[in-house]
């Protein structure tokens, strides 16, 4: 006997993956879904203080068996991690089907399993679903293809099928591409999520259109799907659905949730529960033991689990005739995250807030010496450690003792800037350090703010201003990178130390993606930011992109090469979109004669109130700041009518000739 079977190639050793026996008759490894404890460590410490761990609670079951055929070239994983990974990212169900031209489709299938979920993980906490997952396939099936061309057709090379659901917070997020299947049950309907990518030619002739190493590029169907309490995900391979048909499949998976009864205890946690589970046997070896038969449970038994439901409908396929590898996956919502208000709220004011601290006073060993910053919202401390290392302390405002949306923003606020690495973007230190209060601490830096350098230094040069949007560009570039904008770009949250380094600051109106899936019951503010700097799209409450920090970049551009706001000064007296299209722009040229012709084209387009018509980010925007392009060497003056406005040209066009039309007409 051999034994064919995926290991996890992640350094962690995380993966739950599953295959079968090779062997005459029918054998096959069911190994059990791992669970994950929770590890104490630094990472732990410092990301328990964030109030987002959910009581999603999934029932999952998976197996997979050779069949009829000699080889399994199936693959199947699941992994549900626990504490705060389940809550950023979410628990993973995974089902490949190696392509049986291919000459490496089983090799495929285990690659395919054990990168996705490994390489899932590893992506930042504060990227979505869809980013996190679409980045790591694009670099599978380029892997996958590659491998391809070591055969004569890269077609019979490393091909096969995925389908992936990824279960966060509420929201269930579907990746397909292949014959592979999902399935939702809901209220005794079976819904099928995926559609097979076939092309028919012919009777019995049925070919992958789509298929993970198939070509270099990848087309993936993608659906984020709500969660329901009760539900059931059913995930097959062609193996399966080919033989036992949707309406079977209803009539097994109603069956299934005949078997399982819900209970509701007072002060207790309701979840869905099977009704009794057998007792093991003395000495006897667990189902996923290596080279165990496929055993099922008599049919009288009262309840089934999640395993024994997918191994019964295993052998039921094989039993139908089916001709190829069996595999699936089950999975129930158990729970889902309680979204009580009052719940989260002691959760948030765990830590109490500091007082308001004075020169003189400590704090956790920190000795304040000077009070930097006080406004309504919050505070900033200069401040000494005990080696007397000068540090920034910033801590939230007692007026919003009260406000959970707010304590939630300050929380977020330190644990975005724990994730930017970037040297344009204040450092957050001591994280390992032990609290008494809610607050932060960064690194102390010496310098002005830009708002102070725009003053002393009006109408700035080219060459003086360049240099410093390289920087601000760099640090704004490291939150799109986590998925995250700023959404506060302005000169007072942009220092300029007195070594020349721009450093960005306040994370408090960031928005991060990766955190927005998650449900809460929170009124979160959908407008943040400072209305003299903000886009259009973010003050009218339509959806933010990166675009939204590449117009403030452009309106701070503006500001440090003429010394004025664009738009005579009027954005924060803007509060509909009429009122923008009201607004006239000034060239700058006109109020900084120093400023290149071809250099203002460039920023009126990054201050245009459609974002689609912006440059695609901000390095695209830095890049035309620095290159004249072709046809911006003429300023707007020197240009004809038809150039600068061609609406208006052919309206006058068609006014002209209506005019000459009915003049010929009365003559």
């Amino acid at each position: 006997m051999s034994i064919n079977q995926v290991k996890d190639m992640s350094a962690s050793g995380l993966a739950s993956l599953s295959k079968s026996l090779v062997e005459d008759d029918l054998t096959s490894k069911s190994e059990p879904v791992l669970r994950e404890e929770p590890t104490l460590g630094v990472e732990q410490s410092v990301d328990g203080e964030l109030p987002l761990n959910g009581e999603l609670e999934i029932g999952a079951g998976q197996c997979s068996a050779q069949g009829a055929k000699s080889t399994n070239e199936d693959a199947i994983g699941i992994r549900i991690p626990d504490g705060l990974m389940l809550t950023t990212k979410g628990a993973v169900s995974v089902i490949c089907d190696g392509v049986s031209a291919a000459e490496a489709a089983e090799k495929a299938s285990s690659i395919s399993i054990s990168n996705f979920i490994s390489d899932y993980y590893s992506t930042p906490d504060t990227w979505s679903v869809e980013k996190s997952s679409s980045q790591v396939l694009t670099a599978l099936n380029r892997w996958l293809y590659g491998l391809g061309q070591d055969y004569r057709e890269a077609q019979r090379g490393y091909v096969c099928t995925f389908t992936a659901l990824i279960f966060k917070s509420c929201s269930a997020y579907l990746f397909h591409v292949g014959d592979s299947r999902a399935y939702r049950f809901r209220a005794g309907k079976l819904e099928r999520l995926s559609r097979d990518h076939v092309t028919v030619l012919g009777k019995n002739k049925r070919y992958l259109a789509r298929a993970l190493g198939l070509d270099v590029k990848l087309d993936v169907d993608y659906r984020k799907l709500e969660l329901v309490r009760g539900d059931l995900y059913l995930l097959t391979t062609d193996g399966i659905h080919d033989v036992i048909g949707d309406q079977d499949l209803a009539v097994k998976l109603s069956e299934f949730m005949s078997k399982l009864k819900f209970e509701s205890k007072a002060g207790s946690k309701s979840e869905f529960k099977p009704e009794s589970k057998p007792e093991s046997k003395a000495g006897a070896k667990p189902e996923s033991e290596a080279g165990s038969k496929l055993r099922l449970k008599p049919e009288s038994d009262a309840a089934i689990d999640h395993d024994e439901f997918c191994r019964r409908l295993c052998a039921q396929a094989i039993d139908a005739g089916s001709l190829d590898n069996v595999s699936c996956q089950l999975l129930s919502i158990d729970t889902l995250p309680k979204l009580n208000i009052d719940d989260l709220y002691q959760k948030l004011s765990k830590l109490p807030f500091p007082p308001p601290l004075s020169e003189g006073m400590k704090l956790d060993g920190y000795l304040i010496e000077e009070i930097l910053h006080q406004s309504q919202r919050s505070q900033v401390y200069l401040a000494s450690d005990a080696d007397g290392n000068k540090r920034c302390i910033k801590t939230p405002s007692v007026n919003y003792l009260d406000d959970a949306a707010y304590i939630e923003r300050f929380m977020l606020e330190s644990w975005i800037g724990h994730r930017i690495n970037s040297p344009n973007v204040v450092k957050l230190l001591d994280r390992d350090r032990a609290k008494s209060a809610l607050y932060y601490v960064t690194e102390h830096l010496n310098g002005m703010s830009l708002s102070t350098w725009i003053t002393r230094n009006p109408k700035a040069s080219v060459q003086e201003v360049l240099p410093l949007l390289k920087q601000i560009e760099s640090g704004v570039r490291a939150f799109h990178r986590k998925e995250t904008i700023h959404q506060d770009l302005k000169p007072d949250n942009i220092l300029l130390t007195y070594e020349g380094q721009i450093k960005l600051i306040d994370f408090g109106s960031c928005y991060i993606k990766g955190i927005a899936e998650i449900a809460t019951p929170l009124q979160r503010d959908s407008i943040l930011g400072t209305a003299d700097y903000s886009a259009p799209e973010s003050v009218l409450g339509y959806r933010v992109t990166n675009k939204a920090d590449l117009f403030s970049m452009a309106v701070i551009t503006f500001e440090m090469l003429t010394g004025q706001l664009p738009f005579k000064g009027k954005l924060s007296q803007c509060r509909t979109r009429q009122d923008y299209l009201k607004l006239v722009y000034i060239p700058s040229y006109e109020l900084n004669p120093l400023i290149p012709l071809w250099m203002d084209p460039t920023l009126k387009k990054a201050l245009s109130f459609d974002p689609a018509s912006r440059q695609v980010d901000t390095s695209e925007l830095l890049y035309e700041l620095n290159q004249p392009l072709a046809n911006w060497d003429k300023p707007e003056v020197g240009r004809s009518l038809l150039e600068r406005d061609p609406v208006r040209f052919w309206q006058g066009v068609s006014v002209f000739f209506g005019l000459s039309t009915l003049l010929l007409l009365l003559s």
